[in-house]
């Protein structure tokens, strides 16, 4: 009989579903996962998306499944599956917005019908009174290809009867937009009246024809009441009916109504043909617009730049009961146990949701936790924590999705030492001095002039608006108000602050004023006090204290609109930007990461570790996820370049010399530039794959396959960096000269001198990597926390940013890798065969096997997991720095975590492993006598702890000796049914 699923996850395994991994391909896999040791898949979102979705965040229906991945069948056959395996789910839910366009969200259609009337107009963040007054009552729909005159002249935007012929839509492609029923007369009457001048009289007939155009008239009436509208839409309803009786019954009105349409529709090549189709579309509550428009003129808040996902208010409490009917329906069936909430900075009132989240959970339900407190649902929250920040504590959360964790894990395996070489060889190679957090500020000023112009304008109108409230600050201009604004987010230190109706924290205040002081500094404006009057403003300090005539209510609500908007530019501006331009060491450019801090100490460390297991003991814990920039196996080999400095550089430049006659000039720009093309050398390296670890000539199909990833990758990159091409405005130019570039350095077709001599390279650093990478899997795995594996990371992880790493999965070869692994075991191993699972390293078994044994240990043991306490363990000699040591302890059960750190430069082994004497020898461990006692087993040999000397109370367990066979350790004792061996 199967246990039954834990409340807190004892570790997760991320899943991708869309139209190509459903929730069948899910449930065939659940054995193999539970072999593997995982209790809960983590699922991405699997509610209705757009149709095509292949990632699920364009929800257009929180209550409904997604019918390409699966129905309620077999959605009930994966949760059978997974009960039956003592298993559960985490669902990552999606609150912040929803997609729109197409033809599909019924709410935002309805929107569109009936403008601000609809009864799902509050339901989304849009301003129906923008600083446009062509936009007033009117929502922007920027979805065209080009601009709306050429667009409506060439005859691509077609009005056509709806389905069930009760209506009549605009359709662009497989974009619809209902007409509002007010203006159906427009389209009706011409058809009516050549259908009374073509046909004998029918007074009754001619006379309800006549009404019924007449009727669809009435309802351009304005109405000011809730009572009025409801009767208007049920007028419309039923005219709605009439209108299709009537085609139903008159064939020939339908005829004449399919000419009165082509007419409407025009004819392309004759302008003035399209003159009634776009007063009809003037006569809307959208506006049609050229996407391009959106970045300065957009009247709804999107999610960052997108413009068809829609932000939605879930703040208010009948959109936050509307979009979590389904997913709570499941929570309270036991069929979802947790839920990974997206974008937490785009809400408006995270704490609240958060909140009302718990509340919801606990209604119904009289569980306590261990302490007596309420129960709580196990969430966690997609936060980007910069290094001086901290998660709030009043959260009632298990703590972030691990990006935190994640940098710094990285940071271990980056040698501080290092930076000033590294900084050297990068900014000689590219021949510019090199500021990162000047790029940083550039990147964020380059979004808010581009991609983020609206949201700020919009933002700009509203505090404009304000101040014409107060003499005190009706003088503030409009202009000087975005230019301060635009200062300020420039220099925001983090992603965004938590100001709310409650007030506001000593941590939200230190950085609202470092950012406004150092927007002020960097300002050109005479009059400066306007940045006095917003940090008033964003503190909210200025909405108390003496009665001020600024309304209190308003003041909050701008500070907190403010707050929505600097996460968005932190993304598109460091992220999407920034990470892209500055190239020393891009295993630091990740998400959630800060590229200055160039690795840490095994001190710091710990420390963190420390503070998560007294506050956030069951954060998840991440090395890759859909979003990061690069797996987790390429970022640990590019973190061991800091090791290879003076090789890499005398690489670089060799490299460099090799492909110059691969290099074009394009508008007197080299291409790829100095800086891409030390962009391409890394990349290239952390990826390189390992069919092509061989000392043979590189294999053609497999140089092919990569190179295609490589060209997919450095067009991305190169748009995001937007130094000479971008997403907006695309250099035809510079990114052809690109691809040619990469295509010729991986030409495998004859003899290639730069691929020879990378390859070798590559192979030294593929085995840094590979000691990194089963120090990191080691470290995740015991770490205080919940691990994530990221789908098929239990093998190496050699993916780059999406799509790239959103590649199917060949479980098939997992399973048989992991079973044949679990038969081994069962014979028993000894040293040989842990020299062979090394020696095949680039198969991915060694860090399969890492990977299931201690999955198996967190099964066997999890409270010492989950409330086990965290212990640094003390190293000495001559390497005690490149030693990463820890204790957890719970009750009667323990263990002890030995990884190495930083040692290519060093090791001297024969084989290139850092094991045995001849690397650690004069390197010791120091654990208390009381905790060196007998019982103590290593999890990947089944070895005893290995014996040591000992004086005050001290004993000194010798390296060499607890890694004499394996480059990682961990040992156990008292646990109860964990096999140490046969």
């Amino acid at each position: 009989m199967p246990a039954s699923c834990p409340t807190i996850p004892r570790a997760t395994y991320r899943l991708q579903f869309h139209s190509g991994f459903t929730f069948a391909d899910a449930m065939a896999i659940v054995p193999y996962l539970a072999e593997l040791g995982i209790s809960h898949i983590y699922a991405s979102p699997y509610l209705k998306a757009r149709p095509g979705s292949q990632h699920g965040y364009d929800i257009i229906d929180h209550n409904a499944i997604n019918p390409e991945i699966g129905d309620s069948e077999s959605f009930a056959a994966l949760c059978g599956a997974l009960s039956a395996h003592g298993m559960g789910q985490i669902l990552d839910f999606v609150p912040n917005h929803v997609g729109i366009f197409g033809a599909e969200n019924q709410r935002f259609l309805d929107v569109l019908t009936w403008g601000e009337d609809s009864q799902y107009a509050e339901y989304f963040d849009f301003d129906w009174r923008p600083a446009k007054p062509e936009l007033h009552g009117k929502l922007l729909v920027p979805l065209l290809g080009d601009a709306y005159g050429a667009i409506l002249s060439n005859g691509e935007l077609k009005l056509k009867l709806d389905d069930g012929n009760d209506g009549f839509s605009i359709w662009y492609y497989e974009n619809r937009l209902p007409l509002t029923p007010g203006t159906f007369g427009r389209i009706l009457r011409p058809a009516i009246e050549r259908l009374l001048h073509g046909e004998n009289t029918d007074p009754a007939r001619d006379g309800r024809l006549a009404l019924l155009a007449a009727g669809f008239d009435e309802l351009r009436r304005p109405t000011r009441t809730r009572p009025a509208r409801l009767s208007r839409f049920a007028l419309a309803e039923r005219l709605r009916g009439d209108l299709a009786e009537a085609l139903r019954n008159q064939p020939r009105l339908r005829e004449h109504l399919d000419a009165v349409i082509a007419e409407i529709n025009g004819i392309p090549g004759d302008p003035a043909s399209f003159r009634r189709l776009h007063q009809l579309l003037e006569a809307q509550h959208f506006r049609l617009a050229y996407w391009r428009v959106a970045a300065e003129e957009i009247n709804y808040r999107r999610f960052f730049q997108i413009n068809d996902l829609a932000g939605i208010r879930v703040e208010m409490p009948e959109v936050f009961d509307a979009i979590h009917r389904l997913v709570f329906q499941w929570i309270d069936e036991g069929r979802v146990h947790g839920l990974r909430i997206d974008h937490i900075d785009g809400l408006f009132d995270p704490r609240q949701y958060l909140e009302r989240l718990q509340q919801r959970f606990r209604q119904g339900r009289a569980e306590t936790s261990a302490e007596g407190e309420p129960a709580r649902l196990y969430v966690v929250v997609e936060k980007i924590i910069a290094q001086h920040e901290s998660l709030p504590t009043d959260w009632p959360i298990a703590g972030t999705t691990g990006y935190d964790y994640l940098n710094a894990v990285n940071a271990l395996f980056v040698n501080p030492e290092a930076e000033a070489q590294l900084s050297r060889c990068y900014e000689e190679f590219i021949g510019a001095r090199q500021d990162f957090h000047e790029i940083a500020y550039s990147g964020r000023k380059l979004a808010m002039e581009q991609e983020l112009a609206s949201e700020l304008r919009v933002l700009a109108n509203e505090i404009n608006h304000l101040t014409e409230s107060d003499w005190f600050t009706r003088d503030f201009t409009l202009v000087g108000l975005r230019q301060a604004l635009r200062e300020i987010v420039a220099c925001f230190p983090v992603y965004r602050t938590y100001v709310d109706w409650h007030g506001i924290r000593a941590e939200d205040r230190r950085d609202l004023d470092w950012a406004v002081a150092h927007g002020r500094r960097r300002s050109d404006r005479s009059d400066l006090t306007v940045f006095d009057f917003l940090l008033s403003l964003l503190t909210t300090d200025i909405g108390r204290g003496r009665a001020p005539a600024l309304n209190r209510r308003e003041v909050g609500r701008l500070a907190m609109k403010f707050q929505q908007y600097t996460g968005a530019v932190m993304a598109k501006g460091v992220e999407d930007t920034a990470f892209y331009r500055y190239n020393r060491l891009i295993s630091l450019n990740e998400v959630g990461g800060e590229p200055t801090r160039f690795g840490t100490t095994t001190g710091a460390f710990h420390r963190s570790q420390q503070h998560a297991a007294r506050h956030w003991p069951n954060a998840m814990l991440s090395t890759a996820t859909h979003d990061t920039k690069r797996g987790e196996d390429v970022r640990a080999r590019i973190s061991g370049l800091s090791e290879l400095v003076e090789d890499w550089a005398e690489g670089v430049q060799r490299w460099s010399t090799q492909n110059r006659r691969h290099r074009s000039d394009v508008n007197d720009v080299p291409a790829p530039s100095e800086n891409d093309e030390y962009l391409f050398y890394q990349v290239l390296l952390g990826a390189w794959p390992t069919e092509l670890m061989a000392d043979h000539e590189a294999d053609a199909d497999a140089m092919s396959a990569f190179r295609d990833r490589m060209r997919e990758f450095m067009l991305k990159a190169v748009r995001e960096g937007k130094a000479h091409s971008s997403w907006i405005n695309p250099d035809a130019a510079y990114e052809q000269a690109l691809m040619h570039f990469v295509d010729r350095a991986l030409d495998v077709s004859g003899r290639n001198l730069f691929v020879d001599a990378f390859s070798a390279f590559a192979r030294r650093a593929a085995r840094i990597g590979v000691v990194n990478s089963l120090a990191q899997t080691t470290l995740k795995l015991t770490s205080p926390g919940v691990p994530d594996v990221y789908q098929g990371c239990e093998l190496w992880d050699l993916s780059l940013v999406d799509p790239d790493n959103r590649r199917p999965v060949d479980f098939g070869e997992r399973r048989k890798k992991l079973r044949a692994l679990r038969h081994d075991w069962r014979k028993g191993i000894d040293a040989a065969w842990l020299a062979e699972l090394l020696a095949d390293w680039p198969s991915g078994r060694v860090k399969l096997f890492v990977s299931w044994r201690l999955l198996d240990a967190r099964r066997a043991a999890p409270a010492l997991f989950e409330q086990g306490s965290y212990k640094p363990v003390a190293t000495e000699g001559a390497h005690a720095e490149n030693l990463g040591a820890f204790q957890r302890t719970h009750d009667h059960s323990a263990l002890l975590v030995i990884v190495p750190r930083l040692v290519a430069a060093w090791n001297g082994s024969a084989d290139g492993w850092p094991v045995g004497a001849t690397p650690w020898q004069g390197t010791d461990v120091l654990v208390p006598e009381a905790d060196a006692t007998e019982g103590w087993h290593n999890a990947f040999t089944g070895a005893p702890l290995a014996t040591g000397t000992g004086s005050d109370g001290t004993v000194r367990l010798p390296v060499a000796d607890l890694l004499s066979t394996f480059p990682v350790g961990v040992w156990m004792r008292g646990i109860g049914d964990f096999a140490f061996g046969p």
